[in-house]
């Protein structure tokens, strides 16, 4: 009996053997639309830059990523820079956890359940410096920051560490949230000075268009000759924090990415409510939340709710198309079909 079964296992035994080895070693490609939450992938339908990828920006290196390399480690950098003073950008998301659950995760260790009952705030930023890859050196090169992403003028998304991580963007909120630095030249005040005739002009059909100074290189824009166009053809004026301010408006193409990006951020973490905040007539508030409300609250939020002296993402923000957007996706608008994600329509290219 024992005889005439040993063929058949022997059988399954090579089988399951010659399929393990023929996955030893073999590439897997990413689809190019994913971020990373906890060591895990998560698709969001629109373009990403993984740290991990060429041409990425990581946010876990010490050095100065546009130093010279031979000027670019640690001990000459923060000779050179005095307003770098740690090597980490970066740090750990400590609040509320217990001792136990600290000490797991000192090492890297999060488990995707534990970051989902710490992260319930989405913190939304303008970089002031127009473009990523400025945004990118000011934070690595200049100052003792981070963030989590950056949202580059043609809808390029780069993340620049995992969301595990505690980034250094929103002050009290930095263990809770997770972070995008938009790139947008900023608000000002209504009746002061800006630099909006240096990044942007007018075409021959008399529609503004965004002129990367050329000192910049072409900024790293990652789409080949790529013309940006705010998504409204004039400033939008609007009151921050109490301060008339002016301001141009985002790409249509950096909505189209936020809005996916903000619908898979609050897919991830059940405590990220998709929703900006509101007074009781259900409109914008434009200023700082008091301090308990800041507390309580779960769901997308600016700088300017966070801290009384920002401003960003200004007043050019559209909030009921970024959030009202990733409804759609998500599905939670009662009448409305959720979107086909680019990739899923045919459309969506890395």
């Amino acid at each position: 009996m024992k005889t005439k079964f040993l063929p058949s296992i022997f059988v399954v035994m090579i089988f399951a053997c010659g399929c393990t080895t023929a996955r030893v070693g073999k590439m897997e490609s990413r689809t190019g639309d994913e971020i990373i939450a906890a060591g895990k992938f998560f698709h969001t339908g629109t373009r990403v830059v993984l740290w991990l990828d060429p041409g990425g920006y990581d946010a876990y290196r010490t050095e100065r990523r546009f130093a010279p390399l031979e000027k670019s480690d640690w001990k000459t950098s923060s000779e050179e820079i005095k307003t770098l003073t740690t090597p980490n950008r970066y740090g750990l998301r400590k609040k509320n956890l217990t001792t136990n659950e600290l000490e797991r995760v000192r090492g890297g260790g999060w488990d995707l359940p534990l970051l989902q009952s710490v992260v319930d705030q989405f913190v939304l930023h303008f970089d002031v410096c127009g473009v990523s890859r400025t945004c990118f050196l000011v934070l690595q090169d200049d100052r003792d920051l981070s963030v989590h992403f950056m949202l580059d003028v043609d809808g390029t998304i780069y993340q620049t560490l995992d969301l595990k991580e505690r980034a250094w963007h929103a002050t009290t909120s930095n263990d809770r949230s997770v972070g995008v630095e938009i790139a947008n030249m900023g608000a000002y005040p209504a009746d002061g000075k800006n630099p909006f005739a240096q990044w942007y002009g007018t075409n021959a059909a008399g529609k503004t268009i965004l002129t990367i100074p050329k000192r910049l290189a072409g900024g790293g824009i990652r789409i080949k000759d790529f013309i940006g166009r705010p998504a409204r053809n004039e400033p939008v004026r609007g009151v921050i924090q109490g301060e008339d301010l002016v301001q141009y408006d985002y790409t249509p193409e950096q909505y189209a990415a936020l809005q996916k990006l903000t619908a898979a951020l609050c897919k991830i973490f059940p405590k990220l409510k998709c929703d900006y905040p509101k007074d009781a007539a259900g409109k914008l508030i434009p200023h700082k939340l008091p301090d308990a409300e800041l507390n309580a609250y779960q769901g997308v939020l600016g700088h300017y709710h966070i801290q009384k002296n920002k401003t960003d993402p200004g007043p050019a923000l559209d909030w009921e198309k970024v959030v009202g957007g990733a409804q759609v996706i998500l599905g939670q608008r009662p009448g409305v079909e959720p979107l086909l994600t680019p990739r899923a329509r045919g459309q969506w290219r890395r």
